[in-house]
């Protein structure tokens, strides 16, 4: 009898996972292969950045948050990785996903200065569109607007193994 309803507690949390998972668009709303949803958003200049401007070029996409310790980690890097691409048709995008974002980025940024562009995603829809739920969250996008790859977590941007990856992207017809 015990194990029976083990069987059941056990059956009733994996079906609440996995419902959680897809209310939330679970890492897989977009996946590697598929068109990157397009999307417009403001900088924190207020200049509009659409992605399918980007095409023809690779695009890191990011998603962080300013509360995110992982993200914040992870920046250096990308700031070194922006520096070493950008003049190879290489665009790095990051999109801040607090609801308080116009409030909180720029003391964020005047602190942690950065040349690549933060954008806005207050709304979340962009964040929604991709199916983000995890911060940290990258994808690359490739010159035809594919996701080429997805990365969860921060990441040393700066690693041999990941510069060879964009390399290859970049470097593509």
């Amino acid at each position: 009898m015990k194990i029976i309803r083990l069987l059941v507690v056990l059956s009733g949390l994996i079906f609440l996972g996995s419902t959680t998972v897809s209310a939330f668009g679970g890492s897989d709303a977009v996946g590697v292969g598929s068109l990157a949803p397009d999307f417009s958003l403001q900088d924190v200049h207020g200049k509009t950045v659409r992605l399918a401007d980007m095409q023809g070029k690779v695009v890191f996409l990011n998603f962080w948050a300013t509360w995110c310790p992982p993200c914040r980690v992870e920046m250096p890097s990308m700031e070194m990785l922006n520096e070493v691409f950008a003049s190879q048709g290489f665009v790095m995008l990051a999109v801040n996903v607090e609801p308080e974002g116009r409030e909180t980025v720029p003391p964020f940024l005047k602190s942690n200065p950065h040349e690549f562009s933060v954008l806005l995603d207050y709304e979340t829809k962009v964040q929604n569109a991709y199916g983000v739920y995890r911060f940290p969250e990258t994808f690359l996008i490739d010159k035809q607007g594919r996701i080429a790859r997805h990365y969860i977590g921060a990441y040393d941007w700066s690693s041999v193994e990941i510069l060879k990856q964009i390399k290859e992207l970049v470097d593509a017809e």
